[in-house]
């Protein structure tokens, strides 16, 4: 019998009950595989981080309830604030070692930044799925990690019903509907039903795509971004060239032990 600390905290929100839920847990050792999965669709959060110590870092995992994914914001946003609350790092960043490479996480009172690669776009035309599952006609679409459409405005964004057996199909990991914001720079909101996640309330990840296409867009390297899921999300993000900056806010909600038999 193996007992395992979980945490869940609210990340990219400013209020409990907002952002994204991430479930949190820290090894001593590695668990197999199939348990992080087994536990990932257990807890059945968009993602479920795992990290334990590595050469004086940590190594990072993501697991949505139905796989292992590359890389993920708010699931990392989420881990750096159970280090600092609740295992008393204090060192001033914390240093994952992930799939996408050295990530690292600094702090400045509530807010956490992300130090993420930026993800290259490039125009494409928009393919069957896409158009059936989202029902709009973008004014642009590119492709990354993810497919990234540009809607005409940040009610078509908000109005948004899709069609998650068609998002299914896609042959990337998901989705990111993106316009010009109304009290924001830009609103956006990110599906990936293939992944096991039909709507994500926040997702790190997807900036590190909206943010340079939003600064060369707009003109500018700072900007303030809202995800217009039901939960709601705020997040803060820099052009770095080749990274992203994306900072947000972290909630505690939960704090347990899962017990693997």
């Amino acid at each position: 019998m193996t007992r395992i600390p979980i945490f869940q905290v609210d990340a990219f929100a400013s209020r409990q009950f907002g952002g994204n839920p991430a479930a949190v847990c820290p090894l001593d050792a590695w668990l197999p595989d199939s348990v992080m999965q087994s536990i990932a669709a257990e807890n059945n959060r968009a993602e479920t981080a795992f990290f334990a110590p590595e050469g004086g870092h940590f190594r990072l995992r993501w697991f949505t309830p139905t796989v292992e994914v590359d890389l993920c914001g708010h699931a990392t946003l989420a881990t750096a604030f159970v280090l600092y609350h609740y295992l008393n790092f204090s060192g001033p960043e914390v240093t994952f070692e992930s799939r996408s490479g050295p990530l690292r996480v600094t702090r400045d009172s509530e807010l956490l930044t992300l130090d993420f690669p930026a993800i290259t776009l490039t125009r494409c035309d928009p393919p069957g799925e896409l158009l059936e599952g989202l029902g709009i006609q973008p004014l642009e679409t590119w492709v990354g990690m993810d497919y990234f459409v540009l809607a005409a405005d940040e009610a078509q964004v908000r109005g948004l019903q899709p069609h998650l057996d068609s998002l299914a199909r896609l042959d990337r990991r998901g989705a990111i509907v993106t316009a010009r914001g109304e009290s924001a720079d830009f609103v956006s909101r990110f599906f990936a039903p293939g992944a096991g996640i039909p709507e994500d309330p926040a997702t790190g990840s997807a900036h590190c795509a909206l943010a340079p296409y939003w600064s060369r867009r707009l003109g500018k390297s700072s900007l303030y971004a809202q995800q217009l899921s039901p939960r709601g999300a705020e997040l803060w993000v820099e052009d770095r060239g080749s990274r992203v900056a994306i900072s947000g806010k972290a909630i505690p909600y939960l704090e347990g032990t899962i017990t693997v038999l």
